[in-house]
């Protein structure tokens, strides 16, 4: 293999798929990344058998070939050579130099043939969005996605297609997101992709065209640009989500979502990792008082709102408060609360394109 390429296409192309190498493999050519020449192109795949990104991109070729290098190497020459053009080259005994300005690097490949193959799929169904608006409901949505593997199936995120409606939902056990988009799809469709991919898959999304879902049985491909994001999907029984949200409401508040945001941060400077205490939240006509108590000392704090209803205290996680404020991506929000133990409701000002769900904490006094 002997090829001639751009170096900042090639180092940008290795910054996004090397996204899907293996860490600490036993196999080595799981934390590689394939490059196959032929064509006038050269194509670059990385994949660690639950996720693969694969992308291709002009080159000279002048000998057709293909080798595993080690990922993160290549990418480190890669990006820190200081010539516009790399050459590259490969001989029978996996040789491979990497020439750049006067750098030249001699390291050692693997077969080809080591390489995992990339699961096919078929494309039984293929569905469309405009790529704003996928990264909208991905970002919107994959701070509530779990962890932990306590239940698998909820470190993904529900696709949901019915009634002309595209719906995204996360859940931790915690904390629950739903965001909600119309949708030209036809039929009625549910999948489950790991939250892992679609955080992947949102860093391709620019914002610009369109991106396509195509599904198999078992998999999805995610078509973004000049790039594929194959993963497999997650199998299991979901949460009803539906019937978590509180359908009544004794208190509604109006709140300026940069206001509230900051003034959490100001009263979560007293928690850490080793002091940790909920906030407290007392709701009143026309402000929302915060406070929180830690060895540190105590502080409190006030956020004017507009309320309707009945006043009410509560207590939540300083982080699932600020994570579901800003994946709002609004000026204002209506907080909507059933009861000091229910879940509290975040929803945008008109309409449900989105609902958040975040669960409170029961305050000593009430114990």
């Amino acid at each position: 293999m002997k090829i001639i390429c751009n170096r900042n296409d090639l180092s940008e192309a290795l910054n996004n798929v090397t996204r899907a190498v293996a860490t600490k493999s036993t196999h080595p050519a799981m934390e590689g990344v394939l490059v196959r020449a032929e064509e006038g192109a050269i194509s670059l795949v990385c994949y660690n058998m639950e996720m693969g990104i694969r992308t291709s991109m002009e080159a000279k070729v002048a000998e057709e070939g293909a080798i595993v290098l080690n990922a993160r190497l290549f990418f480190d020459i890669v990006r820190r050579l200081s010539s516009e053009t790399i050459e590259i080259t490969c001989d029978e005994r996996l040789q491979t130099e990497v020439r750049g300005g006067a750098a030249e690097y001699r390291i050692v490949g693997i077969d080809a043939g080591e390489f995992p193959e990339l699961p096919e799929v078929d494309g039984s169904a293929s569905i469309t969005f405009k790529q704003d608006t996928l990264k909208s409901m991905i970002d919107q949505t994959i701070f509530a996605v779990a962890v932990n593997d306590f239940k698998p199936v909820h470190t993904g995120s529900k696709f949901i297609f019915e009634n002309g409606e595209a719906t995204l939902v996360s859940v931790d056990g915690f904390r629950l997101a739903i965001r909600r988009e119309p949708t030209d799809y036809p039929d009625e469709l549910s999948f489950i992709v790991p939250g892992k991919t679609l955080g992947e898959v949102s860093k391709l999304l620019d914002g610009d065209g369109d991106v396509t879902l195509e599904l198999s049985g078992k998999h999805i491909v995610f078509l973004i640009g000049g790039y594929s994001v194959i993963s497999r999907l997650l199998e299991g029984d979901f949460i009803d989500f539906r019937s978590s949200i509180p359908q009544t409401s004794a208190t509604v508040v109006t709140v300026g979502v940069r206001e509230l945001l900051e003034s959490i941060e100001r009263t979560s400077l007293l928690i850490s990792e080793r002091l940790k205490s909920p906030i407290r939240l007392s709701v009143l006509k026309d402000e929302i008082r915060l406070s929180c108590a830690t060895a540190l000392g105590r502080v409190n704090d006030t956020v004017s709102c507009e309320m309707q209803g009945e006043e009410v205290e509560m207590g939540f996680n300083n982080r699932y408060l600020l994570d579901a404020l800003r994946a709002t991506g609004c000026d204002k929000v209506r907080l909507v609360i059933n009861s000091p133990l229910s879940p509290v409701k975040i929803l945008p000002m008109e309409g449900d394109s989105f609902l958040f769900l975040v669960l409170p904490v029961r305050m000593k006094s009430e114990m």
